[in-house]
């Protein structure tokens, strides 16, 4: 890569293969990720495709950590806490952090740290409906100021199905990662098991927990709950990433943490956009798990509205966020 591409916003480098924006990433923070032996028996890796709930997960992790105590994510800007393993301010260049280390990730399977695969370090996959991701990226691109503009509708779904975008095919990075489902220390989850019932964040952070070798008590449960909803997270200013300045993510052009809902991809895809992407998906998954949103895509319809601001005393109430990470052009 020349030096005349490293300074402009909105271009794409190719790592063996894989687009990824200027700026945030390069060779060497990608080769670092690949190939450190900074790894600990001890550390928790976040691996998800940009725009899959990355910062929802991040929340839920940190809570879950502290036993249920919301000062760590009232303190700390979330992309502190979680750092990125690709990024040029690589989690693996940064000072000593104790155990266990929360860390980030969207590469895919086959660039993705190797020391980590002979360790005991924990894996949590997030996996989101594609055509939710789709939605989610296109608006998120309008934004960061590090992303090539999205053109028209039209024109991003064709370079998403062909993996013409940030971090390449959705299709090939969920196949990479699906094959770890029977390690002991990899947990593949969805943002849509998350958010399917009312109650099913409590189910689901429980599982986390149980993962993790963290159990709660009730009390820290509900805690965990209550602050990482949509609407804590949308109202933390460590959390929403309103901190970052202009020049990363515009919030004049959107919100970050957009919606927070399942389903919002039938409020923007018209039936011709549904019908090509489905033709890809079909063919694309053949021979693949079913995953929540193949049972029935028409029923999951968005929720209308994100959750309501939590109430001052904590309790089970789910929400979600759209995954904010201005590291990763997420």
């Amino acid at each position: 890569m020349d030096k005349d591409s490293q300074k402009l916003q909105g271009e794409y480098f190719r790592y063996r293969g894989i687009p990824f924006p200027v700026g945030m990433y390069s060779p060497e923070s990608l080769s670092l990720a690949e190939n450190t032996n900074n790894v600990r028996d001890e550390d928790i890796f976040i691996v998800t495709y940009p725009k899959s709930g990355t910062n929802w997960m991040i929340e839920i992790l940190c809570l879950i950590l502290k036993d249920g105590d919301p000062s760590w994510i009232r303190s700390e800007p979330i992309w502190q806490r979680a750092p990125w393993c690709e990024t040029i301010i690589s989690a693996f260049s940064l000072p000593d952090r104790p155990s266990p280390r929360l860390m980030s990730s969207h590469l895919p399977i086959q660039l993705f740290t190797k020391a980590a695969f002979s360790s005991k370090a924990k894996v949590i996959y997030l996996g989101r409906n594609p055509r939710d991701v789709l939605v989610s990226l296109y608006y998120y691109s309008k934004i960061a100021g590090q992303l090539k503009d999205p053109g028209t509708p039209d024109q991003f779904l064709q370079d998403f199905l062909k993996g013409e975008v940030q971090f390449g095919s959705w299709f090939d990075h969920i196949k990479g990662w699906i094959r770890m489902q029977s390690q002991e220390n990899f947990l593949f989850i969805t943002y849509e098991e998350l958010q399917q019932v009312r109650l099913d964040l409590r189910g689901s952070v429980q599982r986390l927990c149980e993962f993790l070798g963290r159990p709660l008590g009730e009390e820290a449960l509900s805690s965990v709950v209550a602050h990482s909803a949509f609407g804590a997270m949308k109202a933390n200013t460590m959390s929403n990433y309103t901190l970052l300045p202009a020049s990363l993510l515009d919030h004049r052009q959107g919100a970050f943490l957009r919606k927070g809902i399942s389903g919002d991809w039938k409020n923007h895809f018209t039936v011709a956009q549904s019908e090509a992407f489905d033709r890809v998906y079909r063919e694309q998954m053949r021979g693949q798990p079913s995953f929540p949103w193949d049972m029935s895509p028409e029923d999951t319809s968005p929720d209308g509205e994100p959750d309501p601001e939590p109430s001052p005393s904590p309790g089970p109430k789910p929400g979600s966020s759209n995954d904010p990470n201005p590291a990763s052009s997420q």
